[in-house]
């Protein structure tokens, strides 16, 4: 049997954003030992993802889709391994 693939966590930031930094320290504690990671994307660095998410940060996508902007709501880390 194999195992499930593993959700893929996004989180949209720029540079000097505290919300941002509030994020990622928050979904790191959230996620400690637990078999999924993070990838942090700068939103300015590609015009499309600036447009989408520019005003929106930070952004939390998990596997393509929005799960939550400008504060972590827990309830959508619910069912990550």
């Amino acid at each position: 049997m194999t195992a499930p693939p593993r959700p893929r966590l996004v989180v949209y930031t720029r540079a000097g954003c505290h919300a941002c930094d509030e994020m990622i320290a928050e979904l790191s504690r959230r996620l400690a030992g637990r078999a999924v990671g993070v990838e942090i994307r700068d939103v300015d660095a590609d015009p499309e993802t600036r447009r989408r998410y520019g005003l929106k940060v930070p952004v939390l996508t998990i596997d393509g889709q929005p799960a939550c902007s400008g504060r972590l709501d827990e309830d959508a880390l619910d069912g990550l391994p």
